[in-house]
């Protein structure tokens, strides 16, 4: 018996939204007051579905953890895994909405509290007593944080659940791409399910070269062919390899050598931060319903999907309800 369908582990901060869509960010005035974080998110998501889910991030002793603390406690994720980490600060993010495709976004994260969980905090957790574990790239970027996410998947594996890596690629938290495809490499022997973009998979092999064509874009493009990056990700314990397309859909690479694809859904686009958590919520759902890797994709095309149409990130997450209602108005799966 599991005690939670996913345990996420990684960043959480307070984000800030800017109320002016399409305002360049010089000309911002105010900004909306949300949570988020990748792994945060994707707790709030498979929540809202309907899942038994739990957080494992870290916060400050100050009021910036207490919002984020409140906000996860009335949406029903677990936060008894959450230590209060003194002297360090519960991380921010700003962020500028210019649809369709600028999306700045600034990380206020020196000394922040996420970054610092340890082997300590993984230990006071369930991680081999629930069906899935979703750690990030993000979570190896620094030490300690590095050490325990790495040993909350040699743990998790020592049960029944399945380790799930978003590859949450964010070249400012790193040195260099070549620094962050070490990271993944020293992870990926443990972890059966990879979700992420392109650009993701591109950098996480150690083949791409990150090119920033513009200093406020949320990710860097990265330089490299997606064909020979996918091997490279598929070589060890690792099954899956979840592909996120935006507006072209998603894919499943099998180990095997199938691949699953799913249809997108066409909507008006908002903002796109947060639409990449809001599909790994929805595909995870899938998972645990015993659906297949098409149709659970084609599920997390369709929380993505509803997630670019809103203003922010986890406060903004759909419920099975009106997923499957969108689901339905779109021609089903």
């Amino acid at each position: 018996m599991t005690d939670y369908d996913v345990v996420t582990m990684g960043r959480s901060s307070i984000d800030l939204y800017s109320n002016e869509i399409g305002a360049p960010f010089p000309e911002i005035k105010t900004f909306s007051a949300f949570v988020g974080g990748c792994p945060t998110n994707i707790a709030v998501g498979t929540r809202r579905l309907g899942l038994r889910t739990a957080l494992l991030t870290a916060v400050g002793d100050d009021p910036v953890g207490d919002f984020v603390l409140a906000f996860l406690k009335r949406e029903g994720v677990e936060t008894t895994f959450i230590p209060r980490k003194a002297g360090r600060r519960t991380s921010a993010v700003l962020l500028g909405i210019e649809p369709p495709d600028r999306f700045p976004l600034v990380f206020y994260r020196d000394n922040c509290a996420d970054i610092a969980l340890d082997v300590v905090d993984v230990a006071a957790a369930p991680i081999d007593r629930v069906r899935f574990l979703v750690v990030t790239g993000t979570g190896l970027s620094k030490e300690p944080s590095r050490t325990a996410t790495i040993g909350a998947t040699v743990g998790a594996r020592k049960g029944e659940t399945k380790v799930v890596l978003d590859l949450d690629f964010r070249l400012d938290q790193w040195e260099s791409v070549s620094a962050y495809a070490s990271a993944i490499a020293a992870i990926l022997p443990n972890v059966h399910i990879v979700i992420g973009t392109e650009e993701e998979i591109k950098a996480a092999s150690g083949m791409g070269q990150a090119r920033v064509t513009d200093a406020q874009v949320s990710s860097p493009e990265v330089i490299g062919r997606l064909e020979d990056a996918v091997p490279q990700l598929l070589h060890t314990s690792v099954e899956a390899l979840v592909i996120k397309r935006g507006p072209k859909g998603s894919e499943v690479r099998l180990a095997g050598g199938g691949i699953a694809s799913a249809g997108p859904f066409v909507v008006d686009v908002v903002n796109v931060l947060g639409a990449g958590d809001a599909f790994a919520a929805g595909f995870l759902f899938g998972r645990c319903q015993g659906w297949d890797w098409q149709k659970s994709a084609r599920m997390g095309n369709a929380t993505g999907a509803i997630m670019v149409t809103k203003h922010g990130c986890a406060n903004f997450m759909p419920t099975e309800k009106e997923a499957l209602a969108f689901v339905d108005s779109q021609g089903g799966f």
